[in-house]
């Protein structure tokens, strides 16, 4: 197939792919189902699912093993799984994953799209790429800035974080283009990591979840045992990031008032029974394990406010998935972060949602009680939320951004 052709051979490589259900899995997946149905023949390498439960997924095993999903072909190949997530054992994960990509089978493609996280993988492939017979055009897609990560979190001293910056931009400045999922992430890559800007795009992630045509809300909340309180939302991974004890002390400080106020947490992740331990006896508060598709949009558009939850500190690491999922469903979203994170900046552009201190338990109550009893800023700021959704954040604007980046790339070669 030549360059210039505008059908494509495109191996996308990344760690996580259905039958995921939660954070970067559901993106790469439909951008390699999006792609496939426009006629380029797309193969995926990943992992074996072990995400956000830690752990592998029932009905897989052996050394690798292949599939086929919605006309995508797929190749998993097996990985070390954490029990224990800290640096060095995120780091064992991607390096055992990235040996395998050296020898795994690739198809000779025109394009091949690294998703990052996961760096380490990533920079095994950029390596192969490069050193292989086909020479193929390499793309970094970038979910995730590790740097950051290690700085905001303060998982890593500065002498990690100076050797990360170092790797990460390295990594970064060997694929042949870079795209990031928001503007103040190529900001960082310009100015932080070397890259050259004319080499970074931004192409902004969709919501995963298909539009319905009618949910009924009242039947759901009775199924879920949800009465006429106030039902709060956070909705995804339970991890190090979103520093849910906060969620639990508010929970608590809704208890000693008798507030008309439930907070529900959805999914798993590696924190998940250490809030759950915090939560006991606590009331108002509710764990729910992760469910379908279509089991989740039901479950998110049943509550009445979506939550985003923050650890203080955190500025430019990351934009949290659950956004684009959040706005499609014209409910308002109340985010408790920084003032000049990326997610508030977000939250800003959207309309769709009022920000708060992270840390702040008692601020955050005050304002579920304040905005429960402000039914028409609530519906204004659902409103904005959806037509940011339908407007910036539509799948039909990514593919086709994706679609020009990949002719791009072919052509680079």
């Amino acid at each position: 197939m030549k360059s210039s052709s505008s059908k494509h051979r495109v191996t996308i490589i990344g760690l996580n792919y259905a039958p995921e259900p939660t954070g970067i899995a559901p993106y790469t997946t439909r951008l390699a189902e999006l792609l496939a149905s426009q006629g380029h023949a797309v193969q995926i390498v990943t992992g074996y699912p072990h995400y956000p439960a830690w752990k592998l997924a029932k009905g897989y095993s052996g050394w690798q093993c292949h599939e086929t999903r919605n006309g995508v072909a797929v190749t998993r190949l097996r990985h070390f799984i954490p029990s224990n997530h800290s640096n060095f054992n995120r780091m064992h994960m991607e390096l055992s994953f990235g040996l395998r990509l050296l020898f795994a089978r690739w198809n000779t493609p025109d394009v091949v799209l690294l998703v990052s996280p996961s760096l380490f993988a990533s920079a095994f492939g950029l390596f192969r790429a490069r050193l292989g017979i086909s020479r193929p055009a390499t793309g970094v897609w970038v979910q995730d800035i590790y740097t950051r990560g290690l700085a905001e979190t303060g998982s890593g001293n500065s002498i990690q974080t100076r050797l990360m910056k170092l790797f990460e931009g390295l990594v970064f400045r060997s694929a042949v283009k870079v795209t990031v999922i928001h503007d103040r992430f190529r900001d960082y890559l310009v100015s932080e990591l070397g890259v050259r800007s004319e080499n970074v795009g931004v192409i902004r992630n969709w919501t995963h979840l298909k539009p319905v045509e009618a949910l009924d809300r009242s039947a759901t909340r009775q199924t879920l045992g949800w009465g006429d309180e106030t039902v709060v939302l956070h909705a995804g991974n339970i991890g190090v990031k979103q520093a849910l004890e906060n969620v639990v002390l508010a929970a608590q400080k809704a208890d000693d008032v008798s507030a008309k106020v439930k907070f529900v947490l959805l999914g798993s992740g590696n924190q998940r029974e250490k809030i759950q331990e915090l939560a006991m006896g606590v009331e108002r508060i509710e764990f729910l394990a992760p469910v379908s598709d279509e089991e989740f949009n039901a479950v998110l558009h049943a509550a009445d406010i979506l939550l985003v939850n923050e650890m203080p500190g955190l500025r430019e690491m990351a934009v949290p998935s659950k956004l684009t999922s959040y706005f499609s469903t014209g409910l308002p979203v109340l985010a408790a972060t920084e003032f000049n994170s990326t997610t508030a900046t977000e939250i800003a552009s959207s309309g769709a949602g009022l920000r708060i201190s992270p840390g702040r338990p008692a601020e955050l109550l005050e304002a579920v009680i304040n905005l429960a009893a402000d039914s028409e800023l609530a519906e204004k700021l659902g409103q904005a939320g959806k037509n940011y959704a339908k407007n910036v954040l539509s799948e039909e604007a990514a593919i086709i951004q994706y679609s020009a980046w990949l002719r791009e790339l072919a052509t680079a070669k």
